[in-house]
């Protein structure tokens, strides 16, 4: 599993916590005190999950919260009073924070960190699905590019620059968008 960040002041609050976390597989969660040095570490490193526990003794811990929304591509659960939770649940909510009311039952617990932990998979899933269409969209633009240039210097049709960049392709065993590289890089060294 990966990394869990727990950003909490209160001392038996971390040890169940972390201790939650660690029987989900989250071995060794790292236990910050404050929002100033939770900030800082989410900077630096990654994390599946970030659990807030309110309030900070240098903040309440929302801002936070909607920080690492932002920052990361965390899981965020926040931890707060139910007094707290109701004016802070619509504008949380809106963020992707998920908000836990205290005191709450392990097994609720639990399925909050899982619910999180869902909402970090599915995420990381999507950022790989759309670097892999800006890939493809980057390979079908440098394509265009030197089938153009063919058209433009070689005088071809576009079927024929499309046929011959589809043909070099095949017969050198290579990915079309080297040869399209390799066609653009031929015609800029003669323009020049």
């Amino acid at each position: 599993m990966g990394r869990a960040l727990i950003v909490s002041a209160g001392a038996n609050s971390n040890e169940y916590i972390a201790a939650r976390l660690s029987e989900m597989g989250y071995s060794r969660p790292v236990i910050i005190p404050s929002g100033a040095e939770a900030r800082r570490r989410m900077s630096e490193s990654d994390f599946e999950l970030i659990v807030v526990n309110a309030p900070l003794p240098d903040e309440f811990g929302h801002e936070l919260c909607i920080t690492a929304v932002e920052q990361t591509d965390a899981g965020v659960v926040f931890l707060v009073k139910a007094a707290q939770s109701e004016q802070l649940l619509a504008p949380l909510n809106e963020q992707g924070v998920l908000l836990l009311s205290k005191p709450f039952t392990t097994p609720l617990f639990l399925q909050a960190m899982h619910m999180a932990a869902a909402g970090n998979h599915r995420l990381q899933r999507l950022r790989q699905e759309n670097a892999r269409l800006q890939d493809k969209i980057g390979q079908l633009r440098l394509i265009s590019r030197a089938k153009c240039c063919l058209v433009e210097h070689a005088h071809m049709t576009e079927a024929e620059a499309h046929r011959y960049l589809e043909k070099q392709a095949m017969d050198t065993r290579r990915d079309r968008a080297e040869v399209a590289q390799e066609v653009l890089e031929e015609y800029a060294d003669r323009s020049e």
